[in-house]
This record gives C-alpha cells, structure tokens and sequence, in this order.
C-alpha cells in the first residue's frame, strides 16, 4: 500500500490527477476495509451463537450430573 502511494506520489504527471488517484485508492481501500468489517461482524456473530449453544449443552449437562449427584444422596428406602 504505501509503495503505491509513494509511486503515485513520484509518477510523471500532474498534481490534480495525482490527487485523483490518491482518492480512487483511498476509496478502493475504504471498500476493503468495510467488507473486511463485514466478515469480522459476521464470523464473529456465528463464534457467539456457536459459544451460546456450547454454553447451554454444558449447563444441560451439568443439571444432569446434579441430579444424579443428589439421587446418591437420597436416603434409600429398603425394608430392614
């Protein structure tokens, strides 16, 4: 990026088109930056619902265990 500018910048030509294209690239750059902005949004709004359903699977699991864990605490009742 920066070696485009700066042959941009040294290029044989007149400064208002220079400063043309120093706006095109900027503005191919923003576009860039704004999809790359996008995909991170959106990969990490799937990493969040993904982590969500991980959270809910383990806290099923650990009720589980729980009450497993308590029915071995329960008095029996076999007759003596």
């Amino acid at each position: 990026m920066v070696g485009a500018a700066g042959a941009l910048l040294f290029a044989p030509q007149n400064g208002k088109e220079t400063r043309k294209q120093l706006r095109d690239k900027l503005h191919e750059l923003e576009k860039e930056m704004n999809a790359t902005k996008e995909k991170v949004k959106v990969k990490s709004g799937e990493i969040k619902d993904e982590l969500r359903t991980k959270i809910h699977n383990i806290e099923g699991k650990i009720e589980k265990l729980l009450e497993e864990y308590k029915k071995t605490l329960e008095p029996t009742n076999s007759p003596n």
